[in-house]
């Protein structure tokens, strides 16, 4: 984790941040307002941006709650330099930090804030690693297998293809692609490398395309769209940060406070939906006449369910098809032998 960063503006600075707006449609951003409101209305608020991206949700968070402040985390240092740029004018209201968000209490700590207001989590990859081709992450341009969305470190999506054994490639590619046919396509990879390392995305996308059977390409999208988000997820270990990364938010909140996630696939709505339900639930053994303040749920269910974009948003944006969003609000203090086990220091 590295120290916060502030960006100053000046004419190169301004037409980046113009670019950043211009390439990025915030997802769902009024409802997520709408759900956000009622904690972030409260003077002195501070939320935390988790996903900070290009900055799209962080700025219409700036512009509609004058008071607030929001603390912007992101991996990918493209990404932060970009956000920093487009919400310069902001001025001290922003903080961009380099982390991942399961860092959260750490980066707050570091910041001397001891609890927040709100917490927003676009999940999955943003706009800017799509449109950025040589990083690798669509399966619709030719490009280096990197997939990282922190550049500076780790395994590359390379790696992954030319080092795994065949049944551990086909492991990450059914548990994180949900792919019918991964052990075929593990098989494919294992027998190509044989001859050369995969280092490109199209060489991917064929072996993919030709381990799949004809008829079942015609369905279900692009061939390669499950792999790639295989990869993606097992190169950014993208559920192990969620798993930590959604009770360490829910502990970062002042009581009041609200958390809206907006998850892109299955496996990352599941576990959201699952930690919140945690939280929205009376721990105690069923059965008791009375039941304990330290058994009584700590959330309230703010959306019924995972919530969809309707047409207007699909029309407007359609990166929002896939989305499912929850939000919960934080009653009183996890108790005891439900909160989670402290981070390591960081």
């Amino acid at each position: 984790m590295t120290e916060p960063t502030h960006q100053p503006s000046d004419d190169a600075a301004d037409a980046r941040s113009s670019d950043a707006a211009s390439r990025h449609v915030p997802v769902l951003l009024e409802r997520c307002l709408e759900l956000l409101a009622p904690a972030l209305e409260v003077d002195g608020a501070v939320m935390v941006d988790s996903t900070l991206g290009m900055g799209g949700h962080t700025e219409g968070v700036l512009r509609r709650f004058p008071h607030v402040r929001v603390v912007g985390l992101d991996r990918d240092t493209q990404a932060i330099s970009l956000a920093s740029e487009r919400l310069a004018p902001f001025g001290d209201r922003f903080t961009a930090v380099h982390a991942v968000y399961d860092e959260i209490r750490d980066v707050l700590a570091e910041l001397g804030i001891p609890a927040v207001q709100g917490v927003l989590m676009d999940l999955g990859v943003s706009s800017l690693q799509l449109d950025e081709t040589e990083r690798g992450f669509s399966y619709a341009h030719d490009a280096p297998l990197d997939m990282r969305m922190d550049a500076t470190t780790g395994l590359t999506a390379a790696d992954v293809l030319n080092t795994y054994d065949e049944r551990e490639l086909a492991r990450v590619l059914r548990t994180y692609g949900e792919e019918r046919f991964a052990p075929r396509i593990a098989r494919s990879i294992v027998r190509a490398r044989q001859e050369a390392p995969l280092t490109r995305t199209g060489e991917l996308v064929d072996l993919v395309r030709a381990s799949i059977p004809a008829a079942k390409r015609q369905t279900g999208g692009h061939p390669a769209k499950r792999t790639f988000q295989a990869l993606r997820i097992e190169v950014n270990h993208e559920l192990d940060a969620l798993a930590a990364a959604i009770p360490e938010s829910i502990e970062a909140l002042a009581v009041g406070g609200r958390i809206v996630v907006e998850a892109y696939q299955s496996l990352e709505d599941r576990m959201v939906k699952q930690a919140f339900a945690q939280g929205a639930s009376v721990s105690a053994p069923p059965g008791l006449p009375v039941v304990p303040d330290t058994h009584q749920p700590y959330l309230r269910l703010v959306t019924r369910g995972a919530e969809e974009a309707d047409e207007a948003e699909l029309a407007r944006n359609p990166r929002s098809q896939s989305v499912r969003l929850r939000a919960a609000e934080r009653l009183r203090a996890t108790p005891d032998h439900l909160r989670p086990t402290p981070r390591r220091a960081a």
